[in-house]
């Protein structure tokens, strides 16, 4: 409480929480163990450090498992389980949050593209809110820091050159020394894990594209199958979006109006488009060619149950679908 005013959920995060702060005691675990996670720490005096967390070096599970809690500025985690479906016997990716807007939006979302002086990757982590400079920021809030160390995760095929790294560290305000980066390719096992772990974070972006009042979601826990990793970047990220679409499983925790949930509940899985029956690279061909539009594209989850906590009911909408899992992780 503030005065005679109540905060949501969200609004005392941003008054409480430095994302990045989370993010850098992960970062600082990944370096003092370094040989563990089958990483490379490349540092200099004033310059950004960057962990390579499978363009040159293995990486792995244990890698990827924590490049995803730094993506979610240490808010969530992530954690490995046997079987992701009852349908389809893999292993699976798990992640839970009580914070899922400041984690998963304001953080964990894949929103920053990057495509600079020969350099590509697509950024995640908590830089994205010390930036501020993304459309879903006017929805969530200002995550903003003033100051101290910024963390963030890329999907690169490469590691940034120091330039790349100088540009990044003055959109989000500070020194370059104080910028702190993890990378992985898509197409190896952390940057795979890193990739599968957005399950919640997919169904959270598509409630705020149907502009459902985020504040009302309390907790989530999400579930996704882990696919072989590809030998191409491409493949790797078609498999992984393939995994969220159409075998991810969403529970999310929720107040406010019930009948909403009945109102909007069917549009959030992936199911509701005109390309649920195809795989993700497919359905992206058709729109290289021509065929649809990039709003026709699925997007969400597989399914998504929301527990209702001031009635105590749930409400469970969409289907995994095993057989588009196996076509894809078969191609």
């Amino acid at each position: 409480m503030v005065g005679s005013i109540r905060l949501t959920p969200p609004q005392q995060l941003r008054r409480l929480v430095n994302l990045n702060y989370y993010a850098g005691a992960f970062c600082r675990h990944l370096i003092d163990r370094a040989a563990y996670y089958r990483i490379a720490v490349h540092r200099r005096d004033g310059e950004a450090c960057v962990l390579d967390c499978g363009v040159d070096v293995a990486g792995g599970l244990e890698a990827g498992r924590v490049m995803a809690n730094v993506a979610m500025a240490g808010l969530g985690r992530a954690e490995y389980v046997a079987n992701a479906s009852e349908l389809w016997l893999m292993p699976g990716v798990t992640v839970r949050t009580d914070h899922p807007v400041a984690a998963c939006l304001a953080s964990q979302h894949p929103g920053w593209q990057i495509d600079q002086d020969g350099f590509t990757a697509t950024a995640s982590g908590p830089m994205r809110a010390a930036a501020g400079t993304e459309p879903i920021f006017q929805q969530i809030g200002n995550y903003q820091t003033a100051e101290g160390e910024v963390v963030g995760v890329l999907e690169a095929e490469q590691l940034p050159p120091p330039t790349i790294c100088r540009d990044l560290a003055a959109r989000c305000g500070v020194e370059p020394a104080k910028l702190t980066l993890l990378v992985a390719p898509p197409a190896s096992a952390a940057g795979t894990v890193l990739l599968v772990a957005r399950s919640v974070a997919a169904a959270m972006h598509k409630l705020a594209t149907l502009d459902f009042d985020l504040a009302c979601v309390e907790s989530a826990f999400g579930v996704a199958p882990m696919p072989p990793v590809a030998t191409s970047n491409g493949r790797a990220i078609r498999r992984t979006a393939d995994a969220i679409l159409y075998g991810s499983q969403v529970t999310l925790w929720v107040r406010g109006e019930e009948s909403m949930l009945g109102r909007i509940g069917h549009h959030v899985p992936s199911g509701d488009t005109s390309t649920r029956d195809r795989p993700f690279g497919a359905a992206l061909r058709r729109l290289n060619h021509g065929g649809q539009t990039a709003d026709s594209l699925p997007s969400g989850p597989a399914v998504v149950t929301f527990f209702h906590l001031d009635s105590g009911r749930s409400f469970r909408f969409g289907r995994v679908d095993a057989h588009l899992l196996q076509e894809s992780f078969t191609l």
